[in-house]
């Protein structure tokens, strides 16, 4: 049995299901129940129950699920501990984020430290009207931006948040009072203006020009950072979408936080400048990739 077919069994004894097998391992479903009946002719009996509702390993899958999985682990610690060495990673990961959604990467930078012990993980806080720059001076490793990112020279890398959005506003404002808006809501309001420097295709991801429908949306007052916006938008000068963690990690006594019920989701990936991350950001990314996407606590 290759790698692979081993990697598609244990997948699957794990999720049940070959939908979100194939979806995890990047492969279609089709490659799943393919090896999996490969698998089956081989050791001549079954090793999984189906059914149009459910997926059950039989006691034979079970037996050699639990043979499997344990030397599959120590293949898989070998080639990372050689991988490890090889690359000499050692130092620290400079790993730009705005504001306080680093704080979703505690855990991961916690276990990179552990499996590391000669590198660490710092974090600097960049702005969303300045993205990039320290990652082309070389001043950051990586940074956590919301996608897409598509500039010729930079990659952007996993996924590894996901998370709904809010429209802030001020307490007085029509909207204050829903328990939810639309992004046709958008329409006719101010939004801050996050100047001409940036990428429209980043901006509208996050605050389009106009709704669905074609209805515009306004270009309002000038800010820079976070902050600025929330004291913008308590002066009742403008609105703004903003990303859900801001439920859990902030408060403004003029900003009120009103869910956007048909909001795509922000998701948050890693990016780098040129083809190929330092060796330690290397490793970052590849424990990131290795955990897979997660949403964010609210």
């Amino acid at each position: 049995m290759e790698m692979r077919e081993i990697e598609i069994f244990l997948t699957l004894a794990e999720e049940l299901h070959f939908g979100r097998t194939a979806e995890r391992l990047h492969v279609s479903q089709a490659r799943v129940s393919q090896a999996i009946k490969a698998q089956e002719r081989r050791i001549g009996a079954a090793l999984f129950e189906r059914s149009s509702r459910v997926v059950t390993l039989t006691a034979l899958g079970e037996q050699l699920h639990d043979g499997l999985r344990v030397g599959y682990e120590t293949i898989q610690q070998s080639l990372r501990e050689v991988t490890e060495a090889a690359r000499g990673v050692s130092g620290t990961v400079r790993l730009g984020v705005m504001g306080a959604i680093g704080h979703e990467l505690r855990d991961v930078t916690a276990r990179f430290r552990s499996r590391f012990p000669a590198c660490d993980v710092a974090l600097q806080e960049i702005h969303f009207s300045d993205p990039f720059s320290a990652l082309r001076s070389g001043e950051l490793d990586l940074a956590l931006l919301w996608r897409p990112v598509r500039e010729p020279d930079l990659v952007e890398g996993p996924v590894v948040l996901t998370e709904g959005r809010v429209l802030a506003v001020s307490p007085q404002h029509e909207l204050a009072a829903r328990t939810s808006v639309s992004m046709e809501d958008f329409a006719g309001r101010v939004f801050v203006d996050p100047g001409s420097d940036l990428p429209d295709d980043w901006v509208a991801s996050m605050a389009p020009a106009s709704t669905q429908d074609g209805r515009s949306i306004l270009r309002g007052p000038r800010a820079t950072t976070f902050h600025e916006i929330l004291t913008l938008v308590a002066a009742g000068e403008c609105v703004s979408p903003l990303n859900e963690h801001v439920l859990r990690y902030y408060a403004h006594p003029g900003v009120v936080f009103v869910p956007v019920h048909d909001a795509p989701p922000t998701e948050w990936a890693l990016v780098w400048h040129g083809d190929e991350p330092v060796p330690r950001a290397r490793a970052f990314v590849d424990l990131l990739r290795e955990r897979g996407p997660a949403a964010v606590a609210v």
